[in-house]
């Protein structure tokens, strides 16, 4: 399984990824293609980007790569309060150094996603060729639904038979996709719910929706630093990401020459990039984006500064934008470092690891050892 490991006397951080080669390696890369870095919509993992990988003019005419987030999918990590959207910007950063990964077109789904490609962006812009953006929510969270998911996500978390936490699995997904959903699409949902999800793994799940409803706004001199081609693509009916924080980053980008493109998918609502109809168009906007920029190619070369010399140079960078002179001096080699949040918001995030770590040994475990990891049953 493909992995990039992150140590540091701080952190530990290994991050999973797939890719559109055989032996889903880096290493098949064809040099003549373009490079496409994938990252998955919130409370989601990679494999819920399968409709961008096996699109074929994506996999026919780019390399791809697509990775889990550290408290996602097969990536794992030390659990931290300190996890912000910095931080998953760091290990975007780390995972392209160390694995040679030439610039690359950044396509960001559906909330987490999109505030670590505008931050990788601003750190690391000679490795960003282009941003996708799909469903801008807003720039913090908004207080009715931070607490609807905050209450959601305990209640599945800390649900004590199958029945209640499927019931509260369900509402998550009707919360977070709409009241429509197709009824195949909402199974294979609670699936990954059970898999992903589960009591048994809540530290992992409050981590990740700490992540999601904690997150802090960008300066607008901050994304003014933003100088590549942007593309934001938004459902019109989109409750949870209204347009007009899409309206809203799209001025606030004034970096951009010509101005970001904006594409609204009419009658659409909620996590367009997973739903099969609405996916399609995404993926044709997408496309025809990408075909309207420069050729660039994919030769994997080592960088020509080292590691640490380059993520130092990006922490001296975010101490600027920050106003925090004393962050340039933290360990470079640990993503944790590019933390932005303030105490009271770790301290916060701290506790709640903490609450939802006790009793972890006697959470209930919806997959069986007997069934090889599958559910137990199908959710109807």
């Amino acid at each position: 399984m493909p992995r990039v490991d992150l140590h540091s006397p701080e952190d530990y951080a290994s991050i999973h990824y797939i890719t559109n080669t055989p032996y889903s390696n880096v290493g098949g890369f064809d040099p003549d293609k373009p490079t496409i870095v994938l990252l998955h919509p919130a409370f989601l993992d990679a494999t819920w980007l399968d409709l961008q990988m096996g699109d074929t003019r994506f996999h026919n005419q780019f390399n791809l790569i697509a990775f889990d987030m550290r408290s996602t999918g097969h990536s794992t990590c030390r659990p931290s309060g300190r996890h912000d959207s910095w931080v998953d910007a760091a290990d975007l950063a780390f995972c392209f150094q160390k694995l040679h990964l030439p610039p690359s077109h950044i396509f960001a789904p559906e909330g987490t996603s999109i505030y670590c490609a505008l931050r990788f962006a601003v750190l690391f812009p000679e490795l960003c060729l282009s941003l996708t953006l799909v469903n801008v929510p807003a720039p913090a969270e908004l207080k009715w639904i931070y607490k609807n998911i905050d209450e959601l996500v305990h209640s599945a978390c800390f649900a004590g038979d199958m029945s209640h936490f499927e019931e509260a699995a369900f509402e998550c997904i009707e919360f977070i996709f709409g009241p429509d959903s197709d009824p195949d699409l909402v199974d294979e949902l609670v699936a990954h719910w059970e898999l992903n999800h589960a009591p048994c793994q809540r530290v992992r799940v409050a981590e990740t929706a700490s992540l999601y409803i904690n997150r802090a706004q960008l300066s607008s001199e901050t994304l003014s630093l933003i100088s590549q081609p942007v593309l934001i693509i938004q459902g019109e009916k989109n409750e949870l990401c209204p347009m007009k924080y899409a309206d809203k980053l799209v001025s606030a980008l004034t970096g951009v020459e010509g101005g970001p493109v904006l594409y609204d998918v009419k009658g659409a609502t909620m996590m367009i990039s997973v739903v099969p109809g609405p996916a399609s168009m995404v993926n044709n906007v997408f496309y025809k984006f990408l075909t309207r920029l420069p050729h660039r190619r994919s030769d994997l070369v080592e960088p020509e500064s080292s590691i640490r010399d380059r993520m130092k140079m990006a922490l001296g960078s975010l101490a600027e934008i920050m106003e925090d002179p004393d962050m340039a001096s933290l360990d470079p080699l640990c993503s944790l470092s590019f933390c932005c949040l303030t105490p009271e918001v770790i301290k916060g995030q701290t506790d709640l690891l903490k609450h939802y770590s006790k009793d972890i040994g006697t959470a209930l475990n919806p997959m069986g050892v007997e069934n090889e990891g599958r559910p137990l049953r199908k959710y109807d």
